[in-house]
This record gives C-alpha cells, structure tokens and sequence, in this order.
C-alpha cells in the first residue's frame, strides 16, 4: 500500500476544513429545534461519501432521523467490511462553561496538544472520528488502493438510543451483510499509547419523577408538615448506594461478570497515573466502589449515577415554596451478562417501593443497551494491531471501555458479525462536556490508521 501519510499530509489542510465545515451544524438529536440542522447534516455526510469515491449512497428515512447507508463494491468475493458512525450530537449545555461557542469549532494549542484541537461539540465524539473513515475511504479510492469492498451506516439517532436503528438492521440484513464491522467512537489509553477497545458497558437510562402536594407550598406555612419531593428524591437516591458504594437494588449483581485476578493483573499493565488523573480533573481524591482500582471502577464494574436533578425555585434570588414535584434522571452502566431491561424492570421495583407514605413515583424508562465484549484472537483484532503497528511503531494495548454503544450486541446479533472498536480520542476529550476537543495529529493519524486495517483484514482473510 502507497504511504498513507503523505497523502494525509498533502490534504490535511482540506481534511481540517472539511470537519470543521461538518461541526458548524449543530446535529443536536435530543432536542427537536434542530431537526432541520440534524437533517442538514445528514445531507453533508451523504456528499462526503459520494465525494470519497461511494458508487452508491442512499439517504434511509426512518421514523426519525435517517440513516445514511454507502458503499462500494468491488469484488464479490472479497471481504466486506461495513463501517458504522453517528452524525448528531449532545447538546452543549452548559453553554456558558465553553471558553469558545460549541458550534464555532476553533484549533487551539493544549499542553496535550500542542499542534492543536479542533474545539467544538462533536469533534471527537463523533464527526471528527466519523469523519476520519470517510477521508481514509477517499485515500483508497483516489490512489486506487481498495483492497476489498466497504459499506457505511452512519446514523443520527446515536445520542437519543438509537431508537430506529434496530428496525433498520433487521429489515436490511442482506444490504449490510459483512465479514467485520469497524468503528471510531472510543478512544486510546495515551497519545503515545494505541489500544484497542476489546468491551463496552451496557446502558440503563430512567427519569424519576417523586410527586407530592397538588401545588407548590408556602414553605412557612406548611414546613415540617408536608413531604418535600425533593428532600424525600434526595434520600431515595443517597439509599442507592451502601458505604462502600455499592448499588443497593436487589438482584443488581446477580449477573456481573467477575474477573480474575489474573485478568485484573492484566489489566493494571495499562500505563496509569492516578495523580495526572486527579490533576486532569482538578479532583483531591478519587471516588467509588470499595475493593477495585480507579481503572477497574469504570470499565469492569457497574455502576449508578444521577445525570440530572432539579424541582422547586431555581430562578434568582428566593422563593420559599416546597415543590409539588422533583425529577432526576439516572443512568446505570452495566457489565456483559447484565441485561439492561432486566436492569430496569429491578430499578422501577426498588425505587417505587422505597418511597415513603406522602407521595407518589414515578419511573419512566428511556433506553439501554447491552454490553459487549470482543475477541483478542479474531481476525479483525489481528488486522487492528497491525494497523496501530505500523503507523505507531508499537503493539497497541487491548482494554475495556466504561462507555456504551448500544448497538455493538445488536449488530452481533442481527449481522452475525464481530465489532472492532479502533479509536483514536482521548480520555481528557471532554466528550458530552464544554470544551470538547479532539487533537488534529488524532484525527491525521486515524485517517493514516484505518487504510492498513483494510490491507490486513484483506490479507487475512485470503
């Protein structure tokens, strides 16, 4: 294969533009204000795969936002990788922690990054590293260098539960049939340090609801005297977790997979700093489940955490008044074995039958997904390595992730195939946060990267 590098080299400044261009729309999937811009960008990235060299590209309506579905195909009896992304993104919120506009992308000089980042909402998680398939796509097909077919599903549903994907895998069976599936939307364990995602955590995502009086209540007049919504969510919620932080929820652990010691000594090989962690957040101390390692905590252990809480006054200045409702919104990330809507259903259970006398609950499931683990020994790990190998000069390192992408297990179960997660963000990306970023040398070397995946998932396979 022609150097990947010189030809990313001779482009980058068109590549940078081409994203930057892509993360001025705000693709925000979870509020419907920005149905026309999530629209808008499904149409760029049908362009942009046309552009890399696509025979075909279809925009898929679905029930909500489309799907867009590419591919070329050059020899039937070639292997087929399918690549999967998402276009839309979190919303930005709080928008007023950004030190730059969240749809303005700007490149900034970091200590991490002293070339630059590309700041903006989705540069890492997932356009910039969507994006980086579709220029390594454009590499192959302009230098005539496509060892085998490749077909994309990039969706815009990812951020809201991938609510339509599913349908739209089982109804296209045949259309997406594959020998690998590959993905960008995790990341490395260090600039210097390539890994490979071989697991992903299950989701299990609810809203709460406590409801008390029909009506907000003078807090002078009936304090001490009426359930408090918020004071009553605010100790339902502390009950979730024992002294050692461990969840609560009968039933919670029944599944979990439980690691050895020798695969946890495995793990701990992993380049760490538990004080350039602390530092990186500006934290004294770190904080979870007693008996497991900051690293173990949230990658092989499930957990339970509030993602949002409010009720009652929240304006300037002061109103007494107890609130007539308070609401939170929880999510839990869940460890292969553990079910997600087993997860839920023992959730709702719990939480409904730990509310005191004086008000009603309420728990409203959201989605979730499955955890995922993959294999060290498949072909598809095999080609990863070699192409982390050769573009970095190092064996890259497998780990498990304590993200989720629901829709791994689905395709597993639905295409019958294997994921490879091949990332190339980092951990102090701020993804789903202000300032997210993602390093311009992360995105150059994955767009270098993914072509040699191809050469030696191709090879392999022969």
């Amino acid at each position: 294969m022609q150097d990947s590098r010189s030809y990313v080299e001779k482009h980058q400044k068109r590549f940078l533009n081409e994203l930057i261009d892509l993360l001025k729309i705000p693709s925000i999937s979870a509020d419907s204000a920005y149905k026309k811009d999530v629209i808008n960008t499904a149409d760029e990235v049908a362009k942009s795969l046309k552009d890399a060299g696509c025979d075909t590209v279809e925009i898929c309506e679905t029930d909500g936002y489309p799907i867009i579905y590419a591919h070329k195909i050059i020899d039937k009896d070639l292997p087929t990788i399918l690549v999967y992304g998402h276009y839309d993104v979190q919303p930005p919120d709080p928008i007023d922690l950004w030190t730059s506009p969240p749809f303005e992308p700007v490149i900034k000089s970091t200590e991490l990054h002293p070339e630059g980042a590309i700041f903006a909402r989705g540069a890492c998680d997932d356009k910039g590293q969507m994006y980086m398939h579709v220029k390594a796509m454009e590499f192959m097909t302009q230098t005539n260098q496509l060892p085998c077919n490749v077909k994309f599903m990039i969706e815009g549903e990812e951020e809201v539960g991938s609510v339509n994907l599913a349908t739209f895998v089982k109804n296209n069976q045949e259309k997406l049939k594959n020998d690998v599936i590959l993905i960008s939307d995790t990341g490395m364990i260090a600039k210097d340090v390539p890994s490979i995602t071989t697991g992903l955590r299950g989701l299990s995502y609810v809203e709460v609801e406590v409801i008390g009086p029909n009506r907000d209540l003078h807090s002078g007049l009936y304090g001490g005297a009426v359930a408090n919504p918020i004071n009553v969510l605010t100790k339902m919620i502390a009950s979730l977790h024992d002294e050692n932080n461990h969840i609560t929820i009968p039933g919670f652990y029944n599944n979990v997979e439980e690691l050895s010691l020798e695969e946890r000594a495995e793990m701990a090989k992993a380049p760490f700093s538990l004080e350039n962690y602390k530092k990186a957040l500006d934290i004294e101390a770190v904080y979870g489940e007693n008996g497991y390692s900051t690293n173990e905590r949230n990658s092989i252990r499930p957990t339970l955490d509030v993602n949002g809480i409010w009720g009652g006054y929240t304006g300037e200045g002061a109103k007494t008044v107890i609130a007539s409702k308070a609401y939170a919104k929880i999510s839990m990330r869940l460890v292969p074995n553990q079910d997600w809507e087993t997860i839920t259903d023992l959730f709702k259970t719990h939480f409904e039958s730990i509310a005191p006398k004086g008000v009603k609950v309420k728990v409203t499931p959201h989605h979730g997904g499955q955890g995922y683990v993959t294999p060290i020994d498949s072909l598809g790990y095999q080609a990863a390595s070699k192409a982390y190998e050769t573009t970095f000069g190092k064996k890259p390192i497998p780990q498990r992730s304590g993200g989720s992408i629901p829709i791994v297990s689905l395709f597993e179960e639905e295409l019958k195939s294997k994921t490879i997660l091949m990332g190339f963000g980092l951990d102090s990306d701020a993804i789903h946060s202000p300032d997210e970023h993602f390093g311009v040398w992360n995105y150059l070397k994955g767009i270098e990267t993914i072509p040699y995946f191809y050469k030696y998932f191709t090879e392999l396979k022969k």
